[in-house]
């Protein structure tokens, strides 16, 4: 027996177990203080009434005869599958039933599509990004390269055509750095991909918080994207179902002609045994008009919890961008603190918890990601101790 030595190339610890542990050692040590925890993406509000009827009935189905489901496609229900193609209409980008796979989440789907790759392609990858692009490539052993994502291009890096890639990761709006590519930019990444036959894995889980019409929420508003590139999204963020586990993935027949459709379906059909009948009834829940008001009365609260934080960081005179279009505010750490001197800093002095830029990679050194999934209640309380300790 022969391990895969390639884990061996990845660090021991998660960031965010890493985060946790240093706040649980503060917890035991100071169990007379609050500590409001701002830094890992997790949401608070419960899940919209829609939602929650709909895994009622779903619930109530799988204990009558007629309507009990045992196993269901691999790609997910039509039923909910339509919902989500008509969800994509109002981009105006048209898909097809059986490009649109349903998944247990986009996390998921970003390390198993790797599965459609040779091992000796060349993964491009924006730095500072989210961890998992970066380690479930190196848990593969694939060589890895990197492109700048500096506050000079406003953390948007775009493609520099001296340097060849096979795999390109995209996020927008982005994880950390809540930047989001407007359509010119997104169709030079396009461009780019399609001359170097290379394919673009683009994470649009955080695409429902964008409310300007001119950013794009699909990659697929750009034209030729259908032929490079892979789309994947959750809804997670979108209707809180971080607990609830859904997502899906949209592989164009235009890729490839056709074989990384295939490809992903046999691989679904062989690794995955689906998202469960009353969850997946629960997300076409979601898509509803019903459900589509309530879910952006929660996305209007967490986007309220943003401006609250970006407030108090202008009166402070601290560079940071995000929160408009992302439930993420990305700062500059003051005073020059490396980003876990500054998560130190905050958990020592107002027992506030965010997540240090380095561990998004090497350019994240010196910035901090903030999140606005708090509750109203403890981000006003944050707030309130930031801006107190500040002055």
């Amino acid at each position: 027996m022969n391990i895969n030595k390639n884990y061996q190339n990845i660090s021991d610890s998660y960031l965010f177990s890493t985060i946790a542990k240093k706040v649980n050692e503060f917890a035991l040590s100071n169990p007379d203080k609050k500590i409001i925890r701002l830094g890992i993406g997790d949401v608070t509000l419960p899940l919209c009434k829609v939602v929650v009827d709909a895994l009622k009935s779903a619930s109530d189905d799988m204990g009558v005869k007629d309507s009990f489901r045992g196993y269901g496609p691999e790609q997910g229900y039509d039923f909910l599958k339509t919902k989500i193609q008509n969800y994509y209409c109002n981009f105006g980008v048209n898909l097809d039933l059986d490009e649109i796979f349903v998944s247990d989440g986009a996390k998921s789907d970003l390390g198993n599509i790797l599965d459609l790759f040779d091992v000796n392609n060349t993964v491009l990858v924006p730095d500072p990004v989210y961890p998992v692009y970066v380690d479930t490539n190196t848990m593969a052993g694939r060589k890895i390269i990197f492109i700048d994502a500096t506050e000079q291009n406003n953390f948007l890096p775009l493609p520099d055509k001296s340097v060849k890639a096979d795999i390109i990761y995209l996020c927008s709006p982005n994880n950390p750095t809540g930047a989001v590519y407007n359509k010119a930019q997104l169709k030079a990444w396009v461009d780019y991909a399609n001359e170097n036959n290379a394919v673009i894995l683009f994470d649009s889980a955080y695409e429902c918080f964008i409310t300007d019409d001119e950013l794009p929420r699909s990659i697929y508003e750009i034209e030729g994207a259908k032929t490079c590139a892979v789309e994947f999204c959750s809804l997670s963020k979108m209707a809180g179902f971080t607990g609830t586990r859904c997502g899906y993935t949209v592989v164009p027949k235009a890729l490839e002609n056709g074989i990384l459709n295939k490809m992903w379906l046999r691989r679904q059909t062989t690794k995955f045994n689906g998202v469960a009948y009353i969850i997946q009834r629960a997300a076409e829940a979601v898509f509803t008009p019903e459900g589509q008001k309530e879910i952006q009365q929660n996305l209007n609260y967490y986007k309220e919890n943003a401006k609250l934080i970006s407030q108090v960081l202008t009166k402070h005179n601290i560079w940071h961008i995000g929160g408009k279009h992302s439930p993420y505010i990305w700062l500059k750490c003051p005073n020059n603190m490396t980003s876990w001197e500054f998560f130190d800093y905050l958990l020592n002095n107002v027992q506030i918890v965010g997540t240090p830029g380095s561990g998004f990679g090497t350019n994240g050194e010196g910035y901090f990601r903030l999140t606005s999934f708090g509750s109203r209640e403890n981000t006003l309380e944050a707030v309130q101790r930031l801006d107190a300790f500040l002055n």
